[in-house]
């Protein structure tokens, strides 16, 4: 089965995103950005759900770690925040994708489908 990590500090978005990718793929939860940084470097995932507000660690430099280790997986980030400026640092941290909060859960489960 294959695996996906899902950081986001909201627990109830964490919550949904969990439940909607669970009967599909084996997920792991990351309250915060050192959490997750942890788990990345502790475990091997075939997708990252990256939020970009987080406390302790920013979702960028999460990505910005991640990448910096040789981590060549797949990620996402999501965000409320929508201005080009934080799309390009995203994108430039190494994200591959970048989905804008709110998301219907279903259609974020289809283009998980279309990643892995």
């Amino acid at each position: 089965m294959k695996r996906i990590l899902v950081a986001e500090d909201e627990e109830i978005l964490r919550m949904l995103l969990c439940d909607t990718l669970e009967d599909d793929y084996e997920v792991t939860e990351a309250e915060n950005g050192l959490e997750a940084i942890q788990k990345i470097q502790e475990e091997s995932f075939d997708l990252l759900l990256i939020d970009y507000m987080m406390p302790f660690y920013t979702g960028v430099e999460v990505i910005e770690s991640a990448r910096a280790a040789g981590v060549t997986t797949p990620i996402v980030m999501l965000t409320a925040k929508t201005q080009d400026y934080d799309r390009q640092l995203a994108l430039e941290a190494g994200a591959n994708y970048f989905v804008a909060k709110p998301f219907s859960p279903m259609e974020l489960l289809e283009f998980v489908h279309s990643i892995i």
